[in-house]
């Protein structure tokens, strides 16, 4: 009898377990990440609407594909230095970025003389990709000429920023 009952629990288990068994599976699984080259971008030409006969004053537009546009009585002269700004962007092939231009004006100075550049505008429109790792933007703006504006070299007081960040 006691062979009996032991046979009894030894299939009840094995009978048990058997089932428990059955209601759960195992898989196994790895990871992986990758790590993209971070976008960049590098100032290759810095704006330059070159040299200026102020006359009466305007506005003088400065497109990114580097031609001036002349409004009131603005005169063009010599194109020498003449320069939209002009970066590469670097980054991960095939990836999307987005391009912010500055909207506040910003003043160029020349002692105590100075003139507003704004209305900044881009080459490349505001989603893009790099399809080959890497691209280049140019950068125009307007820069308004007072009348009688005093002879001289006129510079940035600050720096004007473009960012690029991916999508």
């Amino acid at each position: 009898m006691k062979n009996s009952l032991l046979f009894l629990y030894i299939i009840l288990f094995s009978c048990i377990n058997h089932v428990y068994s059955q209601g759960q599976a195992t898989a196994n699984f790895t990871g992986s990440a990758t790590i993209i080259q971070p976008i960049g971008i590098t100032t290759t030409s810095n704006l330059n609407f070159a040299s200026l006969d102020t006359r009466t004053g305007g506005d003088v537009i400065l497109t990114p594909d580097n031609t001036r546009i002349s409004s009131g009585g603005v005169e063009l002269k010599d194109i020498l230095n003449l320069s939209a700004a002009t970066f590469e962007i670097t980054g991960e092939q095939d990836f999307a970025f987005s391009i912010s231009l500055s909207k506040n004006e910003y003043e160029l100075t020349n002692g105590s003389h100075n003139m507003i550049i704004k209305n900044f505008t881009s080459s490349l429109a505001e989603n893009n990709r790099l399809s080959t790792g890497k691209r280049v933007l140019r950068v125009g703006a307007t820069l308004n000429v007072n009348p009688g504006q005093a002879p001289g070299l006129y510079n940035s007081m600050g720096e004007m920023a473009v960012t690029v960040n991916y999508n």
